[in-house]
């Protein structure tokens, strides 16, 4: 009887074609980080729980995949506590790390460690898995990467537009469309003051990020169990509703500043206004657009937030992110601002994948198949093989040298090698190479640097 394997739910295993395709959305992203002047920095997966908890909101510590220690981890906990305890206070005591949740407050932890060793502003990029304790579904995995740009050490709006650049770039050549959403973290806060709930604005912010999702009744809901009255639930909705208008930011930002709103609304405008003053003198590759019930969750935003959502197929959020006014302050260094975004590697996969828009380029990686014949022709065979690494070609040699012709040609097209290289009793008499275009079917027999030329081509 066959043994069952499988892998956790929520996990996924990746063949070579897609890796090659998974490599190809990364190195794009890569290559605009880098165009934008981001250095490339890695963490740890696992961080110490005291760095992670706390830093994402109730409902983001709840996610977290705690790590048992090592060795006799029941040492320390009595058989009452066994038996009484809860999840919570038994795991601080069985589980002194964890697996990282993002990237965001790792970097913080990195800023703090080494801000004697870092040039400020400093701009760095992370392309790493994280792990979360998510119920999965589609689109939404247990084990994911984040490819994410920060920079921190600057409080110029001048950094969103250029995120917001960035965004536009990555996915011009991803050749998806795609529209992004602004909000200002602070445009919430007031919001809650103007409800008269100043100290709510978690459950706010957590309520109204789930409109999407859970639809707009089940938020009233939510509001109305923390404490929301129907009036203020109206006036709140009033308020969202403006963001859908048809007129340009720049009249919205016009007439809500004639009403009487807390300052720190005002502000959260005023930065809204100053980041599409940036944009307008720009063509970008996708839409930008306010949204005020965009909300963000995570609990160490303070001012822009900012979310991207595919034009082409309702897939949710792709890549999202915001300011952070004092987030490495938690650490024991305050005063620090940053902003930074995280692009969705596996949910921006899905929908190329689903919009067929992966190009043959990008599933294999080996341009040219030396076949091999055994006999005199070995040596010509290997020889080809290593002066086409050298330069810089891509080369396979089929090493099962009495294999036919029909299945060294079948190897490459299974595996989508574009380019073949025959040598037979001819090619080795005149020193000359048969190239075969798999695609087209043509032939061609030529000298070894005109073959080296037309594959450099």
């Amino acid at each position: 009887m066959a043994v069952q394997i499988s892998i956790p739910k929520g996990t996924r295993d990746f063949l070579p074609a897609v890796m090659a395709r998974r490599n190809f959305i990364f190195d794009t992203l890569k290559d605009v980080f880098r165009l934008y002047g981001y250095r490339q920095i890695e963490t740890p997966a696992m961080e110490n729980l005291s760095t992670l908890l706390g830093k994402y909101g109730e409902e983001g510590d709840k996610l977290l995949f705690r790590i048992l220690n090592s060795g006799n981890f029941l040492q320390d906990v009595t058989k009452e506590e066994l038996q009484t305890g809860t999840p919570a206070s038994l795991s601080s005591k069985l589980c002194e790390k964890g697996l990282r949740y993002d990237l965001t407050v790792p970097l913080a932890r990195f800023v703090v460690m080494y801000r004697n060793e870092l040039t400020f502003p400093f701009k760095r990029f992370q392309i790493q898995p994280v792990w979360r304790a998510d119920r999965p579904q589609k689109g939404r995995y247990r084990e994911f990467y984040q490819c994410d740009v920060d920079i921190i050490g600057s409080d110029s709006l001048l950094n969103e537009y250029e995120l917001i650049k960035i965004i536009g770039e990555v996915f011009k050549r991803l050749n998806l469309k795609v529209t992004i959403k602004l909000n200002n973290r602070k445009i919430l806060t007031g919001l809650a003051e103007m409800c008269g709930h100043p100290d709510k604005l978690i459950p706010l912010t957590v309520a109204i990020d789930k409109l999407e999702k859970a639809g707009k009744e089940n938020v009233i809901s939510e509001l109305e169990n923390v404490g929301f009255s129907t009036d203020q639930i109206h006036m709140l909705f009033s308020f969202l509703d403006i963001s859908k208008a048809s007129a340009g930011f720049k009249e919205i930002h016009h007439q809500l500043l004639q009403q009487n709103l807390p300052e720190i609304l005002k502000k959260g405008l005023d930065e809204l206004n100053e980041i599409f003053r940036y944009l307008s003198s720009e063509s970008l590759s996708c839409s930008v657009k306010t949204d005020f019930s965009l909300a963000r969750g995570l609990s160490y935003y303070t001012g822009t937030i900012l979310e991207v959502v595919s034009d082409e197929i309702p897939f949710g959020s792709i890549c999202g992110g915001g300011r952070y006014d004092d987030l490495t302050g938690i650490f024991g260094f305050p005063g620090l601002s940053g902003i930074g975004m995280s692009f969705g590697a596996d949910r921006i996969y899905d929908i190329m994948d689903q919009l067929n828009r992966f190009g043959e380029k990008n599933i294999s990686g080996t341009k040219v198949l030396v076949t091999s014949f055994g006999g005199d022709s070995l040596q010509m065979a290997m020889d080809t093989a290593s002066l086409f690494r050298e330069k810089n070609i891509a080369t396979e040699l089929y090493t099962e040298h009495q294999a036919k012709m029909k299945k060294q040609f079948g190897y490459a097209n299974a595996l989508n090698i574009p380019y073949v290289i025959v040598i037979g009793e001819t090619e080795m008499a005149n020193k000359q190479l048969t190239l075969k275009n798999m695609i087209t079917g043509e032939q061609r027999t030529a000298p070894v640097n005109e073959i080296v030329d037309i594959l450099l081509s």
